[in-house]
């Protein structure tokens, strides 16, 4: 008898309880192959209006408890005859669309779900009738099954996800290192993986279109402007002081303004590519200089991106973060994976500390529920980030990464660099001309450095393995500009320090003597910011009077 009530009583209270209902928004759909640009095959206002047959249009949502699934379809068509294949759980059922101006509610049946978990209903075109093949506004879920997660909204990117670098207020670093490797498969379109961020920009990899990808450097300006940089006031806009070959630089908007540079560069797959951003401070104006590097891995050369002088700063490298990133959403449900490695950071005084932590955490997106699917961890000595596929998450905000250190310190070789020939060709045209102008006078040259004796010395010629008492005057060729002097005193050095292009030229002059020496890039700077007043890539004059020498 008490089982009796009991049963009765369970029998009564599940017809009680209401059952579980959900509408999806056939707007929310995906699309293979993917709609273009101008497509409005998913609209808030039409939801899916489907007129391509080759396309298989599919919707994704996380089912909550296993159960009994109903599902059901409001559809329409113009005219009578199109037909789709259901496909759900391995199970198909065709659908006849009905003529018709109203929606209409169409039964696709009734399946098991056993297990909760992520599931995806695909839909294919059999037939074609008229125009389209059919309007769709949404799918009806009902059932014990059809509690479930789905994400609402017309954005249907994937959640950006993010690893953050903490980093002690004592050590203020000038250089960030990292390295980062995409799985084959990831490397999707429409896809930012980003190695380099600080706090006044990132720098990354991105796949652009079928035929190109790109390697992207960029630093926002100063204020809060968020769209257009003509709203910008000169004084809070970043200035590109130099760029890579080929590589193109401007403006950009609608994410914050700033400075923008990007090099086409077919990256691939299951290839590690190091990243180095560097910051050169100056308190006094309240400046950074903060300059991108690219390695090229099948040339072992590094690459400059650009370099941008970031107002109302002043300080060193901070906020260091990667992320992956779906920036368009029409292909927003397909799975990306990122692996970050071997990051790195160089202090003030040039010695390098090794990060082996970080923190993860993700977009609004994120934040908000409407994505679920991402997640990150440690692999091979690796942090790995992953976004989209419509798996189940495997990180939480804020959870806390440590790899093994590697020890592999950054080994930056800046004399020979993936510009230096054609960066060689540009410098000597440059001096050609300011020769004709008769800006300077090249009456000798030596391993690629012009010289001109302003005034003979009296004492013996300067050997490269001398320790010199000069002074000096250095400028740019491009505009005169004094970058540097001696003034109260002269100064002392040991000559083999200094750069190739004055332990080439300066033996060319006596002790007593002055001489003025014209250095291509290559033999001084290359394409490093070693100085806030000498961009990367600079020609540099200099205007030297021996006094002494020490052997």
């Amino acid at each position: 008898m008490l089982r009796f009530l009991f049963t009765l009583c369970c029998l009564f209270v599940s017809f009680l309880l209401p059952a579980q209902k959900a509408s999806i928004p056939a707007y929310t759909g995906y699309a293979v192959p993917a709609e273009g640009d101008e497509s409005d095959l998913f609209s808030v206002e039409k939801g899916l209006h489907w007129t391509d047959a080759r396309q298989v249009i599919s919707y994704s949502f996380y089912v909550r408890k296993a159960g009994k699934l109903v599902i059901q379809l409001q559809a329409k068509n113009a005219v009578a005859g199109s037909q789709l294949v259901m496909s759900f759980n391995g199970k198909a059922k065709m659908l006849n669309i009905p003529a018709g101006k109203d929606f209409k509610q169409l039964s696709a049946g009734i399946f098991e779900v056993k297990d909760s978990g992520f599931y995806t209903l695909r839909f294919k075109a059999l037939k074609k009738a008229g125009k389209t093949v059919a309007d769709i506004r949404s799918i009806e879920l009902s059932g014990t099954a059809a509690d479930i997660h789905f994400n609402p909204q017309p954005c249907r990117n994937a959640a950006s996800v993010h690893l953050r670098y903490p980093l002690p207020d004592s050590v203020k670093a000038v250089s960030f290192y990292n390295e980062i490797t995409i799985p084959e498969g990831a490397d999707l379109l429409h896809s930012y993986y980003m190695a380099c961020g600080f706090v006044r920009g990132y720098f990354g990899i991105q796949v652009n279109g079928p035929a190109e990808r790109r390697v992207i450097f960029s630093v926002w300006d100063s204020g809060n402007e968020a769209v257009d940089r003509n709203k910008v006031a000169d004084s809070n806009k970043v200035q590109l002081l130099a760029q890579g070959d080929g590589v193109i630089a401007n403006d950009f908007g609608n994410e914050g303004t700033g400075g923008h540079s990007h090099w086409v560069y077919n990256w691939k797959a299951g290839v590690t590519y190091p990243f180095m951003v560097t910051a050169l401070t100056d308190s006094a104006t309240q400046t950074t200089i903060y300059t991108g590097y690219f390695f090229i891995p099948e040339l072992q050369q590094w690459k400059l991106m650009a370099s941008f002088k970031a107002p109302h700063d002043g300080k060193t490298l901070r906020n260091l973060y990667s992320f992956n990133e779906n920036f368009v959403g029409v292909n927003g449900q397909l799975y990306r994976k990122a692996l970050f490695g071997n990051q790195w950071v160089q202090r003030e005084n040039g010695s390098w500390k090794e990060l082996t932590q970080s923190t993860f955490s993700y977009d609004a997106t994120g934040k908000a529920g409407d994505r679920i699917d991402y997640g990150g961890g440690v692999e091979n000595e690796k942090f790995y980030l992953w976004n989209g596929g419509f798996q189940k998450a495997n990180a939480v905000y804020g959870q806390v990464f440590v790899r093994t250190a590697t020890g592999k310190r950054p080994a930056i070789d800046w004399t020979k660099n993936a510009d230096s020939a054609s960066q060689a060709t540009k410098d000597k045209a440059m001096i050609f001309e300011a020769v004709a102008r008769k800006q300077i006078d090249t009456t000798g040259s030596v391993e690629g450095v012009y010289y001109q004796i302003l005034k003979e010395g009296t004492g013996e010629y300067v050997a490269v393995s001398d320790t010199v008492t000069v002074n000096y005057k250095g400028s740019l060729l491009k505009d005169g500009s004094i970058f540097d002097q001696t003034r109260d005193r002269p100064a002392t050095f040991p000559l083999k320090r200094l750069i190739k292009g004055w332990q080439i030229a300066v033996p060319k002059c006596k002790v007593g003597g002055t001489i003025r020496i014209i250095i291509p890039s290559g033999l001084a700077y290359t394409i490093r910011s070693r100085s806030k007043a000498i961009p990367p890539n600079s020609v540099l004059v200099f205007d030297i009077e021996v006094l002494a020498v020490k052997k």
